[in-house]
Order: structure tokens, then sequence, then C-alpha cells
């Protein structure tokens, strides 16, 4: 197995959350972009194509399965004798999406203790022989208990019918982030953490199918990795698979030396037990991982995928991701990201963004101070999207700005 050549990547997928990282929406905090402000178009973009196509759009049209798959997936479900396979569905999704992390030790520690002290101003001395139970039953009313997953066949079928269009959807949309920002990158080698149905081989290979040659899916459930390599040959156990390729295994490769162009890990990182546990594994999959370095993090926008069973009506996926690449980060476009649904409002938009450094703004944005273009990329920018725009950061200092709108 060959080293990475060219520009490497680490992506990593989570369910996204309501209340994370989301700025508040108080017009009372919101702030100006300063009057100096003014849309970048060093790729010379103005003129040439309409604000609807400007260079930070990284939306995309419904993302629909690939047919092979669906009529996969659908074999399996015809062939399995699993009783109320939508309620089973309907319940491991709610499970899924209400599912927390494990709570931390020091965490555990800390809520006995606020507990404790607040048990001790209202105990008196025949009180306080009950205390420790008492604390004991708070922290088991108020505490997460959270449970290790144990996937097996009938379970992964479930997971299939529940998550196959939504982790499909939500890692199309990554991959299309770094082919639309960087078209010229063409992966050879790719490994899945957690790779569960095989869903980011599916949209790997719909990406860059004409330049992978090895896809290494990576989960501890034997029942999954058989069920994704079924889906992968059409719903037996017998023929050839639809993606060349593809090797599947329980752990992860122990050589330091063997590396890939694209390593993933989609919504997996929240299933270990530990804080400790999912540092060491980000730390083994970055090792894994080849030449580049960047760093990108969102909570993204929602993307529809299409249900396979039992309809075929569009939802919506909601997630977030980050993905690292080897070396020093690029100078050019580092545009801010928009976090939150852009709020239209009668000649002014409200732009909730994630800034090159890091920092968070609410940003008010209107033609008369940001100018046509500006307000014109604003207007018809989306949740995920990239805003084109010089920030004060790059811009040389100026003696006077315009006043903040009231």
């Amino acid at each position: 197995m060959a080293s990475a050549r060219g520009p490497a990547y680490l992506l990593t997928l989570g369910r996204w959350r309501r209340g994370l990282g989301i700025a508040t929406q108080s017009r009372a905090l919101a702030a100006l972009v300063p009057g100096v402000s003014q849309v970048d178009n060093k790729s010379d973009f103005l003129g040439k194509r309409s604000h609807r196509r400007h260079p930070g759009i990284l939306q995309l049209s419904h993302v629909r399965l690939p047919q092979v798959l669906v009529d996969a997936a659908q074999l399996l479900l015809l062939e399995s004798s699993m009783p109320n396979m939508e309620k089973q569905v309907q319940a491991l999704t709610n499970y899924l999406w209400s599912r927390h992390l494990p709570v931390e030790p020091e965490d555990l520690q800390r809520r006995a203790v606020h507990l404790e002290k607040k048990f001790l101003e209202n105990a008196d001395s025949c009180q306080m022989e009950k205390l420790c139970g008492e604390v004991l039953h708070a922290l088991r009313r108020t505490t997460y208990h959270w449970q290790e997953l144990s996937y097996s066949e009938g379970l992964s079928l479930v997971y299939m019918a529940a998550r196959l269009d939504g982790g499909f959807a939500a890692v199309s949309r990554a991959f299309h982030e770094i082919q639309a920002r960087l078209p010229e990158f063409q992966p050879q080698t790719l490994m899945d953490f957690g790779s569960g149905t095989g869903s980011v081989t599916w949209a790997a290979h719909s990406t860059w199918g004409q330049s992978l040659r090895e896809y290494m899916c990576v989960d501890s459930s034997a029942a999954m990795l058989e069920l994704a390599e079924k889906l992968l040959k059409g719903g037996s156990g017998s023929g050839m698979p639809y993606v060349p390729g593809v090797f599947f295994r329980q752990f992860l490769p122990v050589s330091p030396k063997v590396q890939f162009d694209v390593v993933v890990s989609a919504f997996s990182l929240s299933e270990l037990p530990s804080k400790a546990n999912r540092t060491d594994v980000v730390q083994t999959l970055w090792r894994k991982t080849g030449h580049f370095l960047g760093k990108e993090k969102s909570p993204l926008d929602p993307r529809p995928g299409f249900v396979f069973a039992p309809n075929k009506k569009p939802k919506e996926e909601k997630f977030s991701m980050v993905i690292l690449a080897r070396g020093s980060p690029e100078e050019a476009n580092r545009w801010p990201r928009i976090t939150q649904p852009v709020l239209k409002r009668p000649r002014h938009v409200h732009c909730h963004l994630c800034c090159p450094d890091g920092h968070m703004q609410h940003a008010v944005i209107t033609a008369r101070r940001h100018g046509r273009d500006l307000y014109r990329c604003a207007r018809v920018s989306s949740w995920g999207d990239r805003l084109p725009v010089i920030t004060p950061s790059e811009l040389p200092p100026s003696p006077a700005q315009d006043p903040p709108e009231s």
C-alpha cells in the first residue's frame, strides 16, 4: 500500500446538535461588516457569472443514492424476516438523534460536588446520614446513561434503513466541498473508520471513482462489514462488487507507514466511550493521513437526501464536519463561512459568520454600506456557504470607518 501523493485529508462528520456553536440572534449583538469591507474578486467572477453562482456557493441539489445501491438495500430488506421494520427504523432514528456523548468522570465528580453542596444548604443533623443516598439518587436521575451500541445482523439492517441515505448525503456534501475547492485533487486511496454500511465508499466512488483505486473499510462490527459487502455485491454474498478495490477490516492497520490520501470518520467518534478514546483515535487517524494541513470546521447546512424505503419524499440531513489537510493554510479565499440560515429582510441581510481567525460574527449587510455585489452575494447564499468578502483583518488599516447602524 503506497503512501499518499499530493494533498491528503482527514474528514470527520457528526450529527448537528441544537445550540452548539450557534451565535445569538439578538439584534443588540449584531455587528456590521465595516464599510471598507468588499467582495473578494480575486477569482474575477464579477461580471462573468451571476451572483447566484459566486465561488463561495457550495450547495448541492438533492442527493440521490445510486440506483444500484437502492436496489441492493431493498432486496436485503425484502429478504429479511424482521417484524415492524418501519417502527424499528423510527425508534432507532429517534434514539440516535437524542444520543449524547458519555459523561466524563471529572464531569460526574463536579456534578456530585454541586449536588452535595445544594443538599447541605437545606440539611440538618438528622438528614446528614441520608445525604450520600440523595446525591447518588440525584446523579442517576440527572445524568445521561450512555451505552455502547452493539450492531447485530438485525440491528445493522435497521441502521441501514434508517441512516444509509442520510450518511450518503452528508459525506457527499463534504466530498463536494473538497472537489469544488481543489478540483485538481485526485485521491487514489481512502480509509473509512467506522465504515458501517459503506456509505462513504459509495459517496467517494461517486466523487472520485476515476482515480480511487483502494478503499479500506474499518468497523468493529462483523455484521456491519458483511452487510456493507453485500450492498456492494447487489444484495447477495456472491458476485462482483459494484465498486472494485474495497477491503474490509475490523481493526486499523498497525503499520505507521501505511497512509491514505483521504481518511474519513463519519458519525463514529461519538460512539467511543470517552474523550481520551476519541483523542487517541483522531491522532491515530491523523498519522494515517498524508501531506497538507488546513483546518475547517462549521455547523453545516442541512442537505437533502432521498429515502429509499418506505417512500421517496425528500428529507434534510443536519450535520457538522471538520476537514483537516496537511501543509500550510492557503492564503487565497480564506472567506468566512455562514453558520446559520441567512435571514433575508427588506434592504438588509443577517449573516452569522465563522471568520478565518475563528471568531463568530453576526453581520448585517446592506447594499448602501457594503456595495451591491456583496449584498447580492449574501442574499443568495445559504447555510454552509462561504461569503466571498475581504474581512477587516485582511485590509490595510484605515483612519476612518463608517459608524455602525443603530
